[in-house]
């Protein structure tokens, strides 16, 4: 199993960094569900930002399953280090910085994937985060800045040499975003040039997929993404296809299990006000696949308590338009 730091993971699949998604509920959720590690939301290096109700909730970490992994991210090496040691006091385990993220408020600053078009200063954020720090550094990375510019395997090098424990490598180029489909080569060079775990990441959506991705790039693990989206348990189902273990569908039953504790946990983490409204876009991804789909999101997004919106999934998973979802 890939080993990060003292850190030994339960299995090869990791649930990837997704700001506005992997909150501490979902990450919860989808550890108790199987993933081998979980990281936090990316939180800026910005200290004006420390106290910001945003960050203050994606600094949380209490009852999480271990490694805790948290994401930084900014573009001055000397506020990443203090970011950096700011989170381990927290009870970061373990540090992630992002240098994959292509959203353009993110770019603008100089920083997530625009960092990969500077090796100068990659090396010398992650000389200065991995000195600062006693805890493990990872680092994860498109394979380039554009597709005539695939410098990925130089970054990786760079990371390497400069202490970082593991990479995860998204199979897109900074200008690629999410368009298109991710290739897999880059990884696979990336690995074969390198000592560390590397986890390839980027279109991982069934355990089918993430089994050839492996036997391709030779990586140690994977990292999924947006298919976890509305699916918390398909990391666990993964991690039992690679282990030779059967893939267990989720009947509609359990599905209504699982995503009243997410609900609860939304409501219980947020409060009643933002609970609910953060709570829509997450019920949005469990009923993605569903007959009637942008009505019945509609339909929900309405509602204005938790008791409502328990109240009216139970009706959303009803026999009469139900199915089941085998990943």
């Amino acid at each position: 199993m890939p080993q990060i730091g003292p850190y030994k993971l339960a299995n090869q699949v990791a649930l990837a960094p997704m700001a506005g998604v992997t909150d501490l509920p979902f990450r919860r959720l989808c550890a108790r569900m199987g993933a081998g590690l979980v990281v936090s939301e990316m939180i800026s290096s910005n200290p004006r930002l420390r106290n910001s109700r945003k960050t203050a909730w994606r600094s949380v970490h209490d009852a999480e399953v271990e490694p805790r992994s948290v994401q930084i991210a900014g573009s001055e090496p000397a506020e990443l280090a203090a970011a950096a040691r700011y989170n381990v006091d927290q009870g970061a385990q373990i540090i992630d910085i992002n240098m994959g993220c292509p959203a353009k408020k993110v770019c603008r600053k100089a920083a997530g994937s625009a960092l990969l078009a500077d090796e100068a200063l990659v090396r010398d954020i992650l000389q200065a985060v991995s000195a600062a720090v006693d805890v493990p550094v990872t680092l994860k990375i498109r394979t380039g800045a554009s597709p005539a510019a695939r410098n990925g395997v130089s970054i990786a090098r760079i990371a390497e040499d400069a202490g970082i424990a593991a990479l995860a490598v998204h199979g897109r180029t900074r200008a690629c975003k999410f368009e298109g489909v991710a290739e897999y080569d880059t990884i696979a060079a990336i690995v074969a040039a390198t000592d560390f775990p590397v986890f390839a990441n980027g279109d991982i959506d069934s355990p089918e997929k993430a089994a050839g991705i492996l036997a391709h790039t030779g990586a140690a693990g994977v990292m999924v993404g947006r298919a976890a989206q509305g699916r918390p348990w398909l990391c666990g189902q993964i991690a039992d296809y690679l282990a030779g273990k059967p893939v267990l569908a989720v009947p509609a039953d359990q599905q209504l299990a699982i995503l009243r504790q997410h609900l609860l946990a939304l409501h219980d983490f947020y409060g009643e006000f933002m609970g609910v409204r953060i709570a829509r876009k997450h019920v949005a991804w469990y009923l993605q696949d569903r007959p009637d789909y942008r009505a019945r999101r509609s339909a929900f997004n309405s509602l204005q308590t938790p008791a409502e919106q328990l109240q009216q999934i139970d009706q959303l998973f009803h026999p009469d338009f139900n199915k089941e979802l085998a990943a």
